[in-house]
């Protein structure tokens, strides 16, 4: 089911220096929403570096920036001084915004029972409205950044 021209699914999670981080409290600002599966892999650590010299300099300016996966906010951490992101690394441990966003992905790399993230982009307007969305047909797809930056405006 599409979220696109709906209101953004609200959460609350731990960014990877464990504060609690809010969906909401963004409004008033653009934020990019990125989903990936698993820090320390290939794709999601390119996908990181690429979000990090594209986007990381519109936090705190127009629009803000997070980094949403299943993995642990130490895992994140980690990942976040290696990929150099310069925007919070959310850890969705739960898999509530995961779940919410509809980009669950089971059975991650034939394991029976693992839940990842897909790979997938939501901007998300200033009032709250998601204005685009994309959702890899698989997780080893990147995004297109350059529609993304354009989502932006």
């Amino acid at each position: 089911m599409s979220l696109l021209g709906k209101t953004a699914p609200d959460f609350t999670l731990f960014n990877h220096k464990k504060e609690q981080v809010t969906l909401s409290a963004s409004r008033g600002k653009k934020v990019v929403l990125a989903f990936y599966p698993a820090a320390f892999t290939g794709v999601c650590e390119k996908e990181l570096c690429t979000l990090a010299g594209q986007f990381a300099g519109l936090a705190g300016a127009s629009a803000q920036v997070y980094g949403i996966s299943v993995d642990m906010p130490f895992s994140n951490a980690a990942f976040a001084v290696k990929t150099q992101a310069g925007f919070p690394l959310l850890s969705d441990v739960h898999r509530e915004a995961t779940r919410a966003y509809g980009v669950s992905w089971p059975n991650f790399a034939g394991i029976a029972g693992l839940e990842v993230s897909n790979r997938s982009v939501f901007v998300v307007d200033e009032n709250g409205t998601v204005v685009y969305e994309w959702i890899a047909p698989n997780p080893g797809v990147e995004p297109d950044y350059a529609a993304v930056q354009a989502a932006l405006g």
